[in-house]
């Protein structure tokens, strides 16, 4: 699969910057695009190894888990994402989470 030019930008600015969690989900959704779920989830994984605290990483993880049929991955990461959310008071991220986890269950 070959990589779309905006994919090979965000590539290469991670080269200078690894660890920018705004880059780093910009190109998980990149990979996404291309129908690349796979990439996709291995690109929020390392978001949120580097970057816990960026809650629509949770988000969109949950979301390709549960796309890809990994329910119980779906669910921990709505779960850990609640729980991020929960922290920063950011209420409507919490309620997506919530509404997309009880899906789930």
């Amino acid at each position: 699969m070959s990589s779309s030019p905006r994919q090979q930008q965000l590539e290469a600015l991670l080269v200078d910057d690894p660890h920018d969690p705004f880059l780093r989900y910009g190109l998980a959704m990149e990979y996404e695009a291309a129908g690349d779920t796979s990439g996709a989830i291995d690109q929020l994984r390392q978001l949120l190894q580097h970057s816990p605290e960026y809650v629509p990483g949770y988000l969109q993880a949950g979301q390709l888990f549960a796309k890809a049929g990994q329910t119980e991955e779906a669910k921990a990461a709505f779960q850990m994402g609640m729980q991020t959310a929960f922290k920063q008071a950011d209420h409507h991220a919490y309620e997506e989470m919530e509404g997309m986890l009880a899906g789930l269950e």
